[in-house]
């Protein structure tokens, strides 16, 4: 036998294989779903990004006719339930809900992590982004940015600003904030949002990030004073409370995002399949009222938005991370 010959067998029978294999991942995407789903969620029920998977896991059960489970997988700053789902089988039957810190923040804040933040994940959607609200107590003598930062800047370190942890995006949008405007306040860390806002009502803490689902309620009462939003743009829901950026700090944007993940090595076309499916979905008007009642902003980018957009956040957090020396405990 020639070794021509030998070497054009060789060919055949790879261009055999890698044909049997597109036919292969084909059929699974056109047979997809055939079984019960796993959605995880990395933090406790109740949260905003429990919710949100509870809206997609309940839409996708009706248009698919599957189970979709949400499973609360907490710990780590969320990096458990991440984990396990970037270790999963790569067949579309495990998907994470993820947030900015699970996905872009972690990287910075932990000094050793169970996954690699890229590289074990496909992006398949950006579900939502929530801007925060920049709030101070009643007896906080600014009515503005630029006064907060000028009364922060005549008392530096005596202004305190809580949050609900080390590496929250509260404590992330309050560490922008200083950074940009070379202020700098009393940070105080609490197990949890509801903390601070407890306190923040007390007064025992002056200014606060926080979302706006969380904080509305509370802006009737007078014991807190809306200054400015985190977002890009005003909020539909506060149309006359100005963006930071607009209200003195150009270029300033903060806000919490979650989106969907699957383990790196998920075929594209099942990729696909779900987006094009929650992207849809979350577009609609009922679901856009949905999340604005929320505090939300639906997004469904494409997959390739979504990895641009993980990747410029796990640059641009993992500065300000290092700058400030921030880091937990795994």
């Amino acid at each position: 036998m020639s070794k021509n010959f030998r070497a054009w067998s060789a060919r055949l029978i790879c261009a055999a294989l890698l044909l049997a294999s597109a036919f292969t991942v084909s059929a699974m995407a056109d047979n997809y779903p055939s079984r019960q789903i796993r959605l995880i969620v990395p933090f406790s029920a109740g949260g905003a990004t429990d919710a949100l998977a509870r809206i997609i896991a309940e839409h996708l059960r009706e248009k698919w006719g599957q189970v979709v489970v949400v499973e609360n997988r907490t710990g780590a700053g969320g990096n458990i339930g991440a984990s396990e789902a970037a270790k999963s089988a790569p067949d579309g039957y495990t998907l994470l809900m993820g947030a900015i810190g699970t996905n872009a923040v972690n990287a910075a804040l932990y000094k050793t992590m169970p996954y690699d933040t890229l590289k074990d994940f496909a992006p398949i959607t950006q579900v939502a982004e929530f801007p925060m609200l920049l709030v101070v107590h009643s007896s906080v003598k600014a009515n503005n940015v630029k006064e907060l930062i000028a009364l922060a800047k005549a008392k530096p370190g005596e202004l305190n600003a809580g949050n609900g942890g080390v590496g929250t995006s509260q404590h992330l949008a309050t560490l922008l904030f200083e950074t940009m405007t070379g202020t700098s306040f009393q940070g105080v860390s609490y197990k949890g949002f509801a903390a601070a806002l407890s306190d923040m009502l007390s007064g025992n803490i002056q200014l606060t990030f926080g979302d706006m689902a969380t904080l509305l309620p509370h802006l009737a009462s007078g014991k807190m004073r809306p200054l400015a939003v985190t977002s890009k743009d005003r909020s539909p829901i506060l149309p006359n409370v100005p963006t930071i950026a607009e209200a003195g700090v150009p270029g300033y944007e903060a806000v919490a995002w979650y989106g969907l993940f699957a383990p790196a090595g998920t075929p594209k076309e099942i990729v696909d399949k779900i987006q094009k499916e929650v992207a849809a979905y979350i577009k609609t008007p009922a679901v856009v009222e949905r999340f604005q009642k929320m505090g939300a902003e639906p997004v469904g980018s494409t997959p390739e938005a979504f990895k641009a957009h993980v990747i410029s956040e796990k640059k641009r957090w993992g500065e300000a991370v290092a700058k400030a020396g921030l880091s937990a405990s795994q």
